[in-house]
């Protein structure tokens, strides 16, 4: 991890990181209650772990991801997806008041998009910003 995704992740966390995992894994223990519930705990502790430190990683479609993803995904949705991305969506809002709170705002509203739908969904590592512009790689004179 580079340094200003350290830095990004650090900050995420004590200001909203911590709040968001906790609101997940809350909707992940009530969803483990039902042993129909266990595939939306499973998917929600995932999403935990995630928006602990969101920097440096995002989601990508599962393969093999089907009918029965979308159609967990409408029952969580209506059951915990919904408040789980308007408390994305409010803190988006409140770190987009000041200029340095941009970029958590900006992750803030990316993670209510994976709130809202979990189900299908994996978290993969992206690339460091240096590699998005070949840095290695000899520059032509």
């Amino acid at each position: 991890m580079d340094g200003l995704r350290l830095v990004l992740n650090l900050v995420w966390l004590v200001l909203h990181g911590w709040m968001l995992a906790v609101a997940y894994l809350v909707a992940g223990a009530l969803a483990c209650l039902t042993v129909v519930g266990i595939p939306f705990g499973i998917a929600a502790f995932r999403l935990a772990f995630f928006v602990v430190l969101p920097f440096g990683r995002t989601t990508v479609p599962a393969p093999g991801a089907g009918v029965a993803s979308a159609l967990g995904n409408l029952v969580w949705f209506v059951l915990a997806g919904w408040w789980l991305a308007l408390l994305h969506v409010l803190a988006g809002i409140a770190f987009c008041l000041t200029v340095i709170g941009i970029p958590f705002g900006v992750a803030s509203f990316k993670l209510a998009a994976v709130g809202l739908f979990p189900l299908g969904k994996q978290v993969v590592e992206t690339r460091a910003p240096s590699s998005w512009f070949g840095a290695g790689q000899a520059v032509a004179r």
